[in-house]
């Protein structure tokens, strides 16, 4: 079976390590100097299902912001761009998860999302904080803040 691998600079030492899109949740290291490889899948939100929460969210090793949207919600749209720059600017910190409730009632339905856009800020599995509404990028920022000095 040929696992699709993509190629990751170190931040450390600048080298290009090839690693397996199944590995990176493991924590790869680098090749040359062992430190520790950057995810390169947080420079963007990233889509979860129903069947991906549970290793996307609640087992990630950073923390995760979850978008909980709709596809025909205003709200939601307006906040996309939002995201995708808070998933740049918290690259490796933090994870960046886009929920879309229509197609994943279960996830929904599990966190009671009764509204959206609702934020889920989730450390070590635990959801910290929600949010309900469109929010301006310096008010999720502080909440992101907030969730990584939390221990």
């Amino acid at each position: 079976m040929i696992s699709e691998t993509i190629v990751v600079r170190c931040m450390h030492c600048s080298t290009k390590n090839r690693v397996a899109l199944s590995r990176m949740d493991e924590g790869p290291k680098c090749g040359k100097c062992g430190s520790s490889l950057p995810d390169p899948r947080l420079d963007a939100p990233v889509d979860i299902t129903d069947a991906s929460f549970e290793s996307e969210v609640m087992q990630s090793p950073v923390p995760v912001l979850v978008d909980c949207w709709a596809p025909w919600c205003g709200p939601c749209k307006t906040m996309g761009p939002v995201l995708d720059t808070l998933a740049s600017e918290y690259r490796g910190k933090v994870k960046v998860a886009k929920l879309n409730v229509d197609e994943n009632q279960g996830a929904a339905s599990r966190f009671s999302i009764m509204s959206i856009p609702t934020l889920l800020f989730v450390k070590d599995g635990q959801i910290l904080d929600t949010a309900t509404g469109a929010l301006p990028k310096q008010e999720i920022s502080g909440r992101m803040d907030q969730m990584l000095l939390s221990e």
